[in-house]
């Protein structure tokens, strides 16, 4: 990973440079970052840059033996801790050491921007939420012990720190204070408040903010091929975070897909008498698949949730489109005290029947027939008030 390669954060890469010249680079530094900021990426290239062997005075080289090992996350100097929970494969004991292969195939498929939801759907562990444990504080501590590879510094890095168990905190403090010479320990957290005071007291701060919009509508132009319309929409709706960013770009099709479909089948549905067309419309739903369902009762899941949103005044809350925001506009008033509670109530029963096999054209016919009716109840109360 070069600095080249970072999404904006200019003043992070120059504090780090600038430390680094000036021969003040910490032993141990806590990197506090928001999701998709690039905070781990961040530190990635600065790693890299101090053990390039022909850096310049801003990057690293990127084609040195050094280089090319720490952009393939395979140099021996450089070590790798995370959650990790049993899988499939691991049964018993898990611990960063055996999901290594694992973590470099992460780390080269997301480009070095991981996210906790995202590792956890690389592993295949369901619901279960990884834990760095007392095991990985021994490999730690061991590891700090023997003298470097071939690079000048033997590097840790510790991923989402908020997952630490106690007593794994509790056996690294003594190292996060006083590492080996040579040694350079990276801490990454997204929530300072979830580490222990004592982990936080032994750490430099490196505060890493959120992406500005603008350093995310260029790299969407630049590094997606997104148009100027489509990389603005984006960046204003992503909060700053460039792995939300990608996958509202990577699933653009399959979004707008929906949105159309769900205007399309509310119109249906708040029509009275134009049964031939609803019918053709459930018919041809239920015929694309039950993970194809799933995800757009998820999306009138979400329309409706950002209904509320708006008829609360919380606009800023609500990452939409333009042409779904307009559509929200018209369609929120509607979803109101008077049903939305047996809309949430009626979307979930449907996921959770489609998911046991229930039959799509029934239960699209039976849906579509109730869900009229709560929109109709809906404006009843709306004429009311």
């Amino acid at each position: 990973m070069q600095f080249k390669s970072i999404i904006g954060q200019e003043t992070v890469k120059n504090r780090l440079l600038t430390s680094l010249r000036e021969n003040r680079v910490a032993h141990t530094q806590l990197f506090l970052g928001p999701e998709g900021s690039g905070s781990f990426a961040v530190a990635l290239a600065f790693v890299q840059y101090i053990n390039c062997k022909n850096k310049t005075d801003s990057d690293s080289c990127g084609v040195c033996p050094s280089c090319v090992k720490f952009q393939k996350f395979s140099h021996p100097d450089l070590h790798f801790f995370f959650p990790t929970t049993t899988n499939d494969t691991i049964k018993k004991d898990p611990k960063s050491a055996l999901f290594l292969n694992e973590w470099r195939s992460y780390l080269e498929q997301v480009k070095a921007y991981p996210t906790q939801k995202g590792w956890h759907e690389h592993l295949n562990v369901g619901n279960k939420q990884g834990t760095i444990y007392v095991r990985d504080a021994s490999d730690i501590i061991q590891a700090v012990s023997l003298k470097p590879y071939e690079a000048k510094y033997k590097i840790f890095f510790i991923w989402m720190a908020e997952r630490l168990h106690v007593s794994a905190s509790n056996k690294l403090l003594k190292t996060f204070e006083e590492p080996p010479f040579n040694t350079l320990i990276f801490i990454f957290a997204e929530r300072y408040e979830l580490l222990l005071p004592t982990v936080r007291s032994r750490a430099q701060l490196v505060k890493v903010d959120k992406l500005p919009e603008h350093a995310i509508r260029e790299a969407l132009v630049s590094k997606k091929n997104a148009g100027e319309d489509m990389a603005n929409d984006i960046s204003l709706i992503s909060e700053g975070n460039w792995n939300l960013a990608q996958e509202i770009f990577e699933n653009a099709d399959e979004t707008q897909e929906y949105f159309l479909k769900f205007r399309q089948w509310l119109r249906l549905c708040f029509k009275s008498g134009n049964y031939l067309e609803l019918n053709r419309f459930n018919s041809d739903i239920s015929r694309t698949g039950r993970e194809n369902i799933k995800r757009f009762l998820a999306y009138g899941l979400d329309i409706t949730h950002n209904s509320i949103l708006l008829n609360s005044g919380n606009i800023a809350e609500i990452k939409k489109s333009a042409d779904e925001l307009e559509f929200l506009k018209k369609f929120a008033p509607f979803i109101n005290t008077a049903n939305h509670a047996e809309i949430y109530q009626l979307l979930n029963e449907a996921i959770y029947h489609i998911e046991r096999n229930a039959h799509a054209g029934i239960l699209f016919s039976d849906l579509s027939f109730k869900l009229g009716d709560l929109l109709l109840k809906g404006r009843q109360n709306l004429v009311t008030r």
